[in-house]
């Protein structure tokens, strides 16, 4: 896919990636063998007709892409541009046999860019409306926009309540403008209010209004999609110290609070000269290039194992690497240093060595004794993850978690309360496309459920 140069895109928040030309786009949908039984459908969490959608781009159909994309998947703009293709449809495409796999993400987004979003085949039309019938959705993120979009074409009256003042959760929140434009989410958006979806924003439940509050309104069924942001720390000196953030709210800062378009946005947001990312996932790659584009003259992204152990996308570390962001691999914190005024001044590190595999299936870091070494910096992020929310289940009797703090939801995405379901990463999703998987499935499920209670 043609890209913005390096030393031009890491000055400013427009999209890195350009999009294929309608020529690049038919010639790679000519590519695909049209399998009987495919395998990358299987590789889908959300079962997209992958050979349909791409045969209709090879045609030149893009309204006929689009409109098979959107039988599946209520986020196909999005998908085209975060989900992480290559370990899914990609991975079990056969091509990949020969190393070359179909660039499925690549076509989803070109369809959903140039495909008419009011073009639905027959097989996406809405059921007859459910008189009377209403569910209330619990967070406005992929795995609650799915779950409306789903149980809104099953012909049920749907309102999803968002606590923040604009909807998207983590795809609002968590991702950069330079990956995911706020204008491609909110057409994404539109489109699931024309299926009938309504969206109420400032609402937190469990405050704003509790569980049983929603069922007396008259909801017959709640699906809790609240999602990961509570974020995990390092727990080491120091850390406490000021200009060290959390990565989720440096990147709630900048894209909420749109410090992305500074000057015309005043956002408090301290930018250091020399900053310190602490992390080797999609969200820290995220950190850095942001940290990076609003002024940050130094950025190093530190990573307790190699490179080839990051679990980012290979596509945002080459990114990044392009940009200038340095790579200190194989080291891991052991303090932050501070200043008389309570400030970060530096980062000291541990260089480690790989050993076996653990559970995770990459080499287990192991210190290096004696090898420590210290950056200069002035402002660090971390970014080793984030634990589900914690605000519903604490404020819910009857909701039960398990240890780590997921819901507890049964076979049927059934939560210990009576038609209140959950999925996403409030259960244990790790991707947009897994929680998006999780809310279609969820939707099923609350659809049967309603079919017997009601």
């Amino acid at each position: 896919m043609p890209e913005r140069p390096a030393n031009e895109r890491s000055k400013d928040f427009g999209e890195v990636n350009l999009g294929l030309t309608k020529e690049q786009a038919i010639a790679e949908a000519k590519r695909c063998l049209q399998c009987k039984n495919p395998s990358c459908v299987a590789g889908c969490p959300v079962g997209i007709n992958i050979p349909g959608f791409i045969g209709a781009i090879a045609n030149g159909d893009n309204n006929t892409a689009l409109a098979i994309l959107k039988e599946k998947n209520n986020l196909p703009a999005v998908c085209g541009r975060v989900c992480p293709q290559e370990y899914q449809c990609e991975k079990a495409c056969i091509l990949k046999q020969q190393n070359i796999p179909i660039a499925i993400g690549w076509l989803e987004r070109y369809a959903s860019d140039h495909g008419e979003t009011s073009v639905q085949s027959p097989e996406s039309g809405l059921r007859s409306p459910v008189s009377g019938l209403s569910v209330a959705v619990v967070g406005s993120g992929p795995a609650g926009l799915t779950a409306a979009g789903d149980l809104a074409k099953m012909g049920y009256a749907v309102t999803v309540y968002e606590s923040l003042h604009a909807a998207g959760g983590v795809l609002r929140y968590g991702i950069p403008e330079f990956r995911l434009p706020s204008a491609v989410l909110d057409a994404q958006l539109q489109s699931l209010e024309s299926l009938g979806v309504k969206i109420i924003l400032n609402h937190l439940i469990g405050r704003t209004k509790t569980v049983p509050e929603l069922f007396g309104e008259g909801y017959k069924a709640i699906f809790v999609g609240t999602g990961a942001g509570l974020p995990k720390f390092l727990n080491v000196p120091g850390e406490n110290l000021n200009n060290v953030y959390s990565a989720n709210e440096f990147l709630v800062r900048v894209n909420l609070m749109r410090a992305w378009q500074f000057p015309a946005y005043d956002t408090p947001v301290f930018i250091g000269g020399k900053v310190a990312v602490v992390g080797g996932g999609n969200t820290a790659m995220d950190a850095a290039r942001v940290a990076l584009r609003l002024g940050a003259k130094e950025v190093r992204l530190v990573y307790r194992r190699s490179r080839s152990e990051m679990p980012a996308r290979e596509e945002e570390i080459q990114h990044a690497h392009e940009e200038g962001i340095h790579f200190e691999v194989l080291a891991n914190p052991t303090r932050f240093i501070g200043n008389d005024a309570g400030f970060v001044k530096s980062l000291e590190c541990i260089k480690m060595s790989l050993a076996e595999p653990d559970a995770s299936g990459r080499r287990k870091p192991v210190e290096i004794a004696g090898s420590n070494f210290t950056i200069d910096i002035d402002m660090a992020i971390i970014a080793i993850g984030l634990s589900p929310n914690p605000v519903l289940p604490y404020l819910t009797k009857g909701l039960e978690t398990m240890p780590d703090g997921h819901l507890k939801i049964d076979d049927n995405f059934m939560t210990a309360i009576p038609g209140v379901f959950a999925g996403g990463d409030i259960v244990g999703g790790d991707t947009v496309i897994r929680a998006m998987g999780m809310g279609k499935k969820a939707a099923q499920e609350i659809d049967n459920y309603l079919k017997t209670h009601s």
